[in-house]
């Protein structure tokens, strides 16, 4: 387009004036001068040039004596000319230099930018490998982009031949050759792409397409910087998910430990002292000690059993191993099964005969009941345990039943009431009884299984209220 517009430009500036019936050669050089100036602009520093040579041979051939013809008759017009081609040749540097700056400012600012939202993203871990790599691809015009991680000469297991690269990811298609012959799955030694760039920590960033301008090199290295610290990143993030799941994995050992070390113990240690007390020789005990030795043997065992089969189901449900089987379910079916093992002194269930049946696991669901009624019996003491049961709220839009499980104990504060669906959690519990903290834990689980819902609200003036929460059975089997 510069090009163009020097060789029609100065024709044209010629006509017009010719056109204007004006004769002046100063009005027709500062024109002329004007024209080099816009060409200078729109095409740049060699396009300025030629548009001043051309001009100049017009000049002399339109507008200085001998008209039509390239002979200079008098010194004044030979020196008007030559300042004519300075000056437009001078302006023509600068108006090309100040372009090229331009031009340079702005590619500069642009990859600043660009640079700077990468950062950016890598800094909030907003970015990923394969949204990095797509976003380098298309701001290179790239068919394909891809990360390779690259073996060390000095690798002492590394075989002859040319170094192995293992594909870590890509984006776009890549030119790719087969891999050798006894490679090992995953290693491929790709056709080297159109541009490429080292990444720190033996990594080789590759990309398909077209050749990169010594610019875009620059700015291809820059990336690769930007990628090395979003690995890195990455990889410390994985390195503390790692550190924080072996720090759970821990505490999770440590209370099974102290469950062992107490809540199994203290029910074996009633065991064997009440065996140890009915096997004495010589000792007569009356029907009423015999019984209560027995009970105590019951007891304990009935603890033990619910402690184990607690850890059971936790390691179950940490283990995605627990299958629900759903089916209709009446609240007083199950809650008549759950309450077996509960004192039902101070127990008070108020049911409406006609309250509708809940989709639900009848075993899952009849453990849920049992645990919750266990911890309110163990924290509330002799206070009333009240089960009442209502049709209200939803469930993923379907409408849905609450069994509500109060008790009128101390109660749990605000911040409680997620902490004691933690496994291993007491709360309050200062000198009560036993227990590790896991039947809330597996009844949530059990709960979520089944698709419903266990939710604890503090109670107005005092005690807790515990609400399962699960859908209205459609009468089908899924």
């Amino acid at each position: 387009m510069g090009f163009v517009l020097a060789l029609v430009l100065p024709p044209l500036l010629e006509w017009g004036m010719f056109a204007a019936g004006t004769d002046f050669l100063a009005v027709d050089v500062l024109l002329q001068l004007a024209g080099v100036v816009a060409v200078a602009l729109v095409g740049g520093l060699w396009p300025a040039l030629l548009g001043a040579l051309w001009s100049s041979l017009i000049l002399n051939y339109y507008s200085t004596e001998p008209f039509g013809s390239l002979e200079i008759a008098d010194a004044e017009n030979l020196l008007t000319l030559l300042i004519f081609v300075a000056v437009a040749v001078a302006v023509s540097l600068v108006v090309g230099l100040a372009a090229r700056r331009s031009l340079e400012a702005a590619n500069a600012s642009a990859d600043a930018a660009t640079l700077g939202e990468l950062a950016r993203g890598v800094l909030a871990a907003e970015d990923t490998m394969q949204g990095f790599l797509h976003h380098v691809r298309t701001h290179f015009g790239m068919a394909g982009v891809a990360l390779y991680a690259c073996g060390t000469a000095d690798d002492p297991h590394r075989s002859a031949g040319p170094l192995k690269r293992d594909l870590l990811a890509s984006d776009g298609k890549l030119a790719a050759t087969a891999a050798p012959d006894g490679a090992p799955p995953g290693a491929t030694t790709p056709r080297d792409g159109d541009a490429s760039t080292e990444v720190p920590g033996g990594l080789l960033l590759v990309l398909h397409g077209r050749p990169l301008s010594s610019r875009e090199q620059r700015l291809l290295d820059a990336f690769g910087s930007q990628l090395a610290a979003l690995r890195q990143r990455q990889e410390l993030v994985a390195s503390t998910e790692e550190n924080h799941r072996l720090a759970e994995g821990n505490v999770m050992r440590t209370a099974i430990l102290r469950a062992v070390s107490h809540d199994l113990r203290t029910p074996l240690a009633g065991i064997k002292l009440a065996v140890t007390s009915l096997r004495q020789q010589g000792i007569a005990f009356t029907p009423a000690d015999e019984a209560e030795l027995l009970g105590t043997i019951e007891t304990s065992s009935d603890r033990l059993a619910s402690l184990i089969g607690n850890l059971l189901d936790m390691s179950r449900l940490t283990g995605d191993a627990v299958t629900a089987h759903l089916g209709p379910v009446h609240w007083s079916d199950v809650i008549a099964a759950a309450l077996q093992s509960v004192p039902s002194d101070n127990v008070r269930i108020l049911l409406s005969p006609n309250t509708p049946a809940v989709q639900a696991d009848f075993g899952m669901l009849e453990r849920v009941i049992a645990n919750i009624a266990e911890n309110a019996h163990k924290y509330a003491g002799d206070s009333d345990i009240l089960l009442t049961a209502t049709v209200s709220g939803t469930i993923k839009d379907f409408p849905a039943s609450e069994l509500r499980i109060r008790d009128h104990g101390s109660g749990v504060d605000q911040d409680g009431t997620e902490r004691m669906f933690q496994p291993f959690q007491r709360l309050n519990d200062a000198g009560r009884g036993t227990g590790v903290g896991l039947g809330l834990a597996v009844a949530r689980g059990f709960m979520e299984v089944m698709g419903g819902e266990l939710l604890a609200e503090p109670a107005p003036g005092g005690g807790l209220t515990m609400v399962i929460r699960l859908p209205l059975s459609t009468g089908v089997r899924p």
